[in-house]
Formats: C-alpha cells, structure tokens, sequence
C-alpha cells in the first residue's frame, strides 16, 4: 500500500496538534476529603439495628474502601469525643487522628474500628482545629465531611468557624451528615455546610454516598458572552472566577468558541458560589453565580464590544505615544492604548487624551458593536529649541483671548527638540544667569505638519 507524501504530512500534524493538546492539559485537582467523625458518649446509643458508632463506621468504612481505588483523592480523619469521658466536659477533646497522605486508607479503617464513645461535642472547635489539618497544596480541593448526631455541647460557634475556614479559602462549604438529629435542631446547622438528616440506618447510607457524589462531581458550564442582538458571540477575553465567599480566585479562562461555533465548555467546582468578572474594556461583572450540580450550566453576561483603531498616518514619529481612554464624562482611566494599535471596548461612547504636545482631547468618540472606529492623530512637526545658556523655559499654546502652558523645557539642555501638534505657541524664556526679569524672552512661533521649525531663544 503506497502512502502519499501529503496524507503523511497531514497525519503528523494531527498527531502533533493532539499530543500538544495533551501536553498542555491542565493537571486534574487533587480532592482531599477530611472526615470529622463524632464518638461523643451519645453515639454510644441505639440505632435501629445496632450502636450509632458501629452503624456509621461501617458505612464510612465501606466508603473509604471504595474512595482507596479512585485517582486523585487523599483522605484524613479527625475524631472528637473519643478520649475524655463526660462527667466532666473536655471541649478540648478533639484529634486528627490520620492526616492526609498517599495510601493511608487501612490507617483510617483500623481507627475508626476501635473508636470508644466517650465524652461531648465540640464540633466549633473541631472545625477550627481542621484549618491546620490541611497542608498547604497549589491545585487541591478542601473538603469536610461532617458526622455527629448531636449539637454543639460547648460554647462554640461552629457557623462562624465553618465560614471563617471557606472566607479563608481553605476549604469548600462542608457537608453535614446527621444521624438521627432531633428537627427541631436541624436549622442549627444550615449555616454550617450543606446539611442532611438520616432518620434511619437506609437514608445515611443513602446520604452518605450522595454527599461523595457531589463532593468529587465535576459540573460543566459556559459563559455567553453576548453581543448586541443577545447572541453568544463575543470571544477571546480573560474570564476570572472568584470564590464568592473568600474572594480569591478559583479560575482563569481564556473565553473560546469551540469547533462547534459554541462558547467551549468549562469543568469547575459546583460547590462553590462564584463572582465572575470578564476582563472586556471595561470589564463586566456577575455576582454570586451558583451552579446546579451535574447538569450544564449556562452563564449570560452582556458584552457587546467593538474596535478603537488609533493611527497618525504619514508619520512614524509617534511610535510610543500613548492614549488614556476614559468612559464618557468619567475620570477612570480604563486603558492606555498605544498609537497604531486596535483595541477591543465594550459598546457605548468614551473620552481620548492623546498623549502628545500639548495634549489632545477627544471626546464622546461611539464605539459600535463590531465595527471599527478610527480616530487619527495630527501628524505632528518637530520643534529644535536652541537656547544661549541653561535656563528657565515653558511652553504655552496661544488661543485668541488667552495663552495656556504645555511643557516646561529641560532647565539644563541648551539645544532640545520635541515633537509637537501643529498650532500656534509662545516659547517664556530666562537664562539662568541673569537675575533681572527685563531680560525674560517672549517668543512666538507656528509648528506645521512634517515640518522642522528652529526656535532661538536669544
């Protein structure tokens, strides 16, 4: 079978383009779930078909037997109640047990077999404690699993110490998984972390493989960025995720359409609430954004934008000269575009201050939805100072009732040249030696386009 030199050269470079993509991939987050296991002297209690420790580590062991084959995922375990019997309270009982590392699940199963139930409840501190059970790690998930069948017994707050640990950023919100709690105390613990009561030995089960659902659960969304008619069509911006609640940043994408002629599908944590802020010119901003789990999520944001092209034709003299752009009638500066570039804004009017001399302002320039609008600079001229000695020099721009000053001249230099819009100007001049104010110099003089004017300031 003969291959031609083309359809060779064509399979190489989809094997390339693939093995690139693979390359580049980003590495999967590694979750790291910490059980807090309750072994106070009431789990010690009756419980359809047995002890409520023996019913729950059972279920949690058989769980960890099957989080052992999965990738990515470390486990840990932190008891409270297990070491001081009650009379009297010992809020301060409370250990981890197995930290997290590599392989330790027969460690966590041998623990939770010889768990005697003794003494209270201090789930506040518990959660406090956890914050330093986490080592620090640059692409991890934070995830608590809580199990109790009873409330704080100490004088914690374990809402506050749940949301101080997620503000951190150093964990998700946590899952709560009660065991036979009372409904009356069920509100307590919404503030928590995401809260399930099991009435009976079938529901924890239940639960308990729920909550590892949606802990390990990856979520698909995408972000529409919509244009001027409300079609998904802007593209190719930086789109910034935030975690609503500690503020710090979760992820970046560069916004793609796909093959498809769809915005590209994004993988994120469906147990966060986000703040999302697309990086346009200006930027737009959706708050406390929440997503359903294992669905596909769609985000709409408008951003309508079109193009600023900004030149001064026939010259080159300009290279480096910046432009603030302003929003209309605001003083922010949103960006300093460089002559000669074209730059993306959202649609709507804005204010140029062109950075030569003097300054040159544009105002209520429209930017259309995409189209281009061009704005050119006066071609400017060179302006060659020639001066007798160092001295004291300004600029002014001479209008027909008033003078305005531009440009202070270098206080050292005798010969200077500047590159000036065309206009008229006066050129205030002292020599540094001289200690009358008669001998002041008041100098007019006109820069043309593409012209050279010498000025002698003597």
């Amino acid at each position: 079978m003969k291959f031609s030199l083309k359809y060779i050269h064509i399979s190489f470079l989809i094997l390339l383009s693939i093995m690139l993509e693979a390359q580049n991939k980003p590495e999967p987050p590694t979750s790291r779930i910490l059980f807090v296991f309750d072994a106070s002297q009431s789990m010690y209690g009756t419980w359809e078909s047995g002890r409520k420790i023996s019913i729950a580590r059972n279920y949690l062991i058989d769980i960890i037997d099957s989080l052992e084959q999965m990738p990515n995922i470390q486990m840990a375990l932190r008891v409270y109640g297990h070491q001081s019997p009650v009379p009297p309270q010992d809020c301060s009982d409370t250990k981890l047990e197995v930290p997290f590392k590599t392989g330790n699940a027969g460690e966590i199963r041998q623990k939770l077999r010889y768990l005697t139930p003794k003494g209270t409840t201090p789930i506040a501190n518990s959660l406090e404690l956890a914050a330093n059970d986490f080592p620090p790690c640059d692409n991890c998930r934070n995830i608590i699993i809580l199990i109790t069948d009873g409330i704080e017994a100490c004088d914690g707050d374990p809402c506050e110490a749940s949301l101080n640990l997620q503000k951190k950023g150093i964990i998700l919100k946590p899952f709560v998984i009660g065991i036979g709690i009372d409904p009356r105390f069920e509100k307590t613990f919404d503030c928590v972390g995401h809260f399930y009561n099991t009435p009976d030995e079938q529901k924890f089960e239940e639960v308990l493989g729920v909550v590892i659902s949606r802990a390990l659960n990856s979520t698909t969304a995408q972000v529409n960025l919509l244009d001027i008619n409300g079609m998904p069509t802007e593209t190719d911006v930086n789109m910034t995720f935030f975690d609503h609640v500690s503020g710090k940043v979760k992820y970046n994408f560069i916004h793609t359409i796909n093959y498809m002629g769809n915005p590209d599908t994004l993988i994120i944590d469906p147990l966060i609430n986000y703040d999302l802020v697309v990086h346009t010119i200006p930027a737009i901003k959706k708050k406390n954004v929440s997503l359903s789990e294992g669905k596909h999520n769609m985000i709409g944001l408008n951003a309508p934008q079109g193009y600023l092209n900004i030149s001064c034709p026939g010259s080159n003299q300009y290279n480096d000269l910046d432009i603030i752009i302003r929003k209309d009638g605001k003083s922010e500066t949103l960006n300093l575009q460089k002559n000669g570039t074209m730059v993306k804004y959202i649609v709507g009017k804005y204010d140029l201050e062109i950075l030569s001399i003097p300054r040159v302002y544009i105002e209520d320039v429209q930017i259309d939805q995409s189209t281009t609008t061009n704005i050119e600079i006066p071609r400017p001229g060179i302006a060659n100072f020639s001066l007798a000695s160092s001295g004291f020099g300004s600029l002014y721009i001479e209008t027909a009732d008033t003078i305005q000053w531009i440009y202070n001249l270098d206080q050292n230099q005798t010969r200077q040249s500047l590159i000036m819009q065309p206009g008229n100007y006066r050129a205030i001049y002292r020599a540094k030696n001289t200690k009358q104010t008669i001998y002041t110099i008041d100098k007019r003089f006109t820069i043309k386009s593409g012209s050279s004017q010498k000025i002698i300031l003597y």
